[in-house]
């Protein structure tokens, strides 16, 4: 009895739960039987199955015959048709205005609709009615004559239009064609950038790999402290080599020298500096010369990637006007040096940061292995103290970047205080020579950053990314980047999750560090899923690419919004076929590239 109550009170809670479900989604099933809503929808049915892709050209048949409003006295005279030609006979062949005459056409072109207008004296068209002929080219059509008199002959006018020439695609074919390929190479472009930010970040979203890290409370606040300073340094260091390399490409021949010299330098500096085999330990002073060396060398590196990005867009510039239809190819390496010039400052930001956070590391784990207990709790202190002050300050400017609130007690006193507090917090509470869960951080912050991006639809992100590159398939590019990022990463660290621990654990027993774990032990395990996953998300890209072009992304989605708008129904059909054959094929080809490489 029980269970019968309890199944019947659900049963209640479900037709409640639909009934409210009906009234949130507005049902109204009058409207499905509404005449003027069937006619509407047959007509756009209608309209989408016939796609203004091709067509023929058109020539366009006028056929007049004359009509008396109102009867001359002497009777209307007889009209003698050109033979050979299609022709109409009015009757009665004159009439009082607005009273109501027949309109019979011959030999007209079969199965065509024209329009039927009422000429006057003054040469003014207007507007009587619509024909359509049978499969003899024949039409009869009853007209009302318009209020308009005149002693001479008035004319009924006929107006259709026939094919002639070849079928050919229309312009509505061809832009479609232009726009679907674009939308091909926007999602390719997207996937390509995706995968290969993906990849990296998918492995600090791996709880497996991450919950390894663990560092000394020494280290983790040194490296707290020392990397925004390192990418302060670093960002300072890219503005003066762009000084000096502006300096340099000014002159074609050094520039070109400095691409040479400037790397084969380099490599003896380096050379040098790591020796294969050393015969004694090196001295303090030795060591100290080698890392001046090492850095000079990246120095070089840095500056002869400026002097090569500014000769590649110099040479894409110079070469784009004389590659006629290649012209795309001259472009495409002005963009790729370009590029190079604009990733100057973040790229050496970043090697700034991450080479202060390595000796931060490495400064921490030596002070955490030789100094006694006693000390290294005041150590850390101090060093969790001033961790705290500096993230705090972080976050505060990041609040006012974001805000610009103008209260410097709000936005910097106040974080620095309280991130100082928080540190300090942890530097009492932590043992000296405890060991924290870094690891397991950077995964938390990574996985809770991806959500965040996958949680926004890239028809979202391309409105932001509009404003920043303006309205166009870059702008598609961007944000179905950022997506696939987002998407991608989740899947591979999933997939880096699953491996088996084996192989990680055979690796690590041989004394190998983290990297080489990560190369021999974890990414020959991952690689066949990876490939499958960049496969079917390119497929994925090809159909958000479409709708994106909604939100001025660009691609064939554009034109499809457009066409909607116009309701141009034909040409959006087009557009909707299109994109279902290109659906189609990747999906067929993504399944065959997967068979193959999986």
């Amino acid at each position: 009895m029980l269970r019968s109550l309890r199944l019947a009170a659900l049963i209640v809670v479900g037709i409640v739960i639909y009934a409210y479900g009906f009234s949130v989604t507005q049902v109204n099933l009058e409207q499905l039987g509404s005449p003027t809503r069937q006619e509407s929808l047959a007509r756009i049915m209608r309209a989408l199955a016939h796609p203004d892709f091709v067509e023929f050209d058109q020539e366009q048949v006028v056929v007049e015959v004359p009509i008396y409003v109102p009867c001359p006295a002497a009777g209307a005279p007889e009209y003698a048709p050109e033979p050979g030609a299609p022709y109409m006979v009015v009757t009665p062949p004159c009439a009082e205005a607005r009273s109501e005459v027949t309109v019979e056409g011959f030999d007209f072109a079969p199965d065509y609709s024209g329009n039927l207008s009422f000429i006057p004296p003054s040469g003014v068209q207007l507007q009587l009615g619509r024909f359509e002929t049978d499969g003899a080219g024949y039409f009869i059509s009853n007209v009302r004559l318009r209020d308009r008199t005149s002693d001479e002959a008035q004319l009924i006018r006929a107006v259709t239009r026939r094919n002639v020439g070849n079928l050919h695609l229309s312009q509505n074919g061809i832009d479609t064609i232009n726009k679907i390929i674009e939308t091909v190479f926007m999602a390719l472009l997207a996937t390509t950038l995706g995968t290969l930010l993906a990849i990296p970040v998918s492995f600090f979203a791996a709880r497996n790999l991450m919950v390894m890290i663990k560092s000394p409370v020494a280290s983790v606040a040194l490296t707290i402290i020392l990397v925004p300073v390192g990418v302060l340094v670093g960002g300072a260091l890219a503005s003066g080599l762009s000084a000096v390399g502006a300096l340099i490409s000014a002159n074609l021949a050094a520039t070109i020298s400095g691409v040479i010299v400037l790397p084969a330098a380099a490599l003896g500096g380096v050379r040098w500096a790591v020796p294969q085999k050393e015969t004694r330990p090196a001295s303090s002073r030795t060591r100290m010369l080698r890392m001046g060396v090492l850095l000079l060398a990246s120095l070089c590196v840095l500056l002869a990637l400026y002097l090569f990005g500014y000769l590649v867009v110099a040479a894409g510039q110079t070469l784009a006007p004389q590659l006629a239809s290649f012209r795309f190819m001259g472009d495409f390496f002005a963009n790729l040096g370009g590029i190079m010039l604009l990733s100057l400052q973040p790229a050496c930001a970043v090697i700034g940061a991450g080479i202060l956070a390595s000796i931060g590391g490495r400064v921490g784990n030596i002070v955490a292995g030789r100094v006694p207990a006693g000390t290294l709790k005041v150590i850390n202190i101090v060093l969790c103290l001033v961790a705290g002050v500096v993230l705090g300050l972080l976050i505060g400017l990041a609040v006012e970047w974001l805000y610009q609130l103008r209260r410097p007690y709000i936005t910097f006193v106040a974080p620095a205080v309280i991130g100082g507090v928080l540190g300090l917090a942890v530097g009492v509470r932590a043992p000296a020579a405890s060991l924290l869960p870094i690891g397991l951080s950077v995964y938390s912050v990574t996985r809770t950053i991806l959500n965040a991006l996958r949680a926004v639809e890239a028809l979202i992100m391309v409105i932001i990314f509009a404003v920043w590159v303006g309205i166009g398939p870059f702008a598609g590019v961007l944000a179905l980047g950022l997506h696939t990022v987002a998407a991608l990463a989740k899947l591979y660290s999933e997939q880096v999750e699953s491996i088996s621990a084996g192989p990680l654990e055979a690796v690590l027993a041989t004394g190998a560090n983290r990297m080489q774990m990560v190369v021999y032990a974890v990414i020959p395990q991952i690689v066949p899923p990876y490939i499958s996953f960049t496969m079917y998300r390119w497929d994925i890209n090809v159909r958000m690419s479409t709708i994106i072009g909604f939100a001025g992304g660009g691609g064939i989605g554009f034109l499809l919004q457009q066409n909607i708008n116009l309701l141009n129904y034909r040409a959006a059909s087009a557009q909707i076929f299109a994109i279902a054959i290109v659906v189609s094929v990747m999906d067929y080809v993504s399944s065959a590239l997967r068979q193959r490489a999986v």
